[in-house]
């Protein structure tokens, strides 16, 4: 786990109140989706590794599971979700060419996060909003970093699409922004 506590102050916003935790999904040993020339693994790491460097601007301590450039076996991102009162883990989902859009799957007291960053993700990248769902509303009953972490599992976009990932990348560093936004203030409220 690396502690990211070395942060900006920002006196103009109030103090945080909450933990946060944000995890790359798959690992280094687990690819993920495999599609359009990209590996789902190495594109949520290093989204999560730019979110970070955000949310340290906008004053938010937090933990990824790993360093930098690294990417943690789910067992290892599970066991420090669940010491964090708000934990993301980023996917990029699989399906059809045709197949859009961003979802979130968690627990019912993470659905109105969920559903914010589904929202300013779905706005910003012009796809579909898919929703805030219940950790079985995907190919399981039951996800590691839901039911063992507490935390929620954010799908980006689909990575099999490829105007998404089109859109994903044109739009890259406003997403960064924007979900590292809608992360600090989580933790602040």
């Amino acid at each position: 786990m690396r502690w990211i506590d070395h942060v900006k102050a920002v006196p103009q916003r109030p103090p945080q109140r909450r933990s946060v935790m944000i995890s790359a999904g798959h690992s280094d040993t687990v690819p993920g989706i495999v599609a359009n020339g990209y590996k789902e693994a190495d594109i949520v790491q290093l989204f999560r590794d730019d979110v970070s460097v955000r949310l340290r601007c906008l004053g938010i301590q937090h933990a990824l599971d790993g360093e930098p450039g690294e990417n943690l076996p789910l067992a290892e991102a599970v066991r420090i979700a669940k010491q964090f009162e708000i934990a993301i883990e980023f996917h990029t989902n699989g399906g059809g060419p045709g197949a859009t859009g961003v979802e979130t799957l968690s627990r019912a007291h993470n659905k109105p996060l969920g559903a914010e960053l589904c929202r300013v993700t779905a706005d910003l990248l012009g796809i579909a909003n898919r929703g805030a769902k219940p950790e079985n509303a995907g190919y399981h009953e039951r996800l590691a970093f839901v039911s063992g972490g507490g935390g929620i599992i954010f799908e980006l976009f689909f990575l099999s699409n490829a105007d998404d990932l089109r859109r994903f990348k044109d739009n890259y560093q406003a997403l960064v922004d924007a979900v590292a936004g809608v992360i600090a203030d989580a933790a602040r409220a």
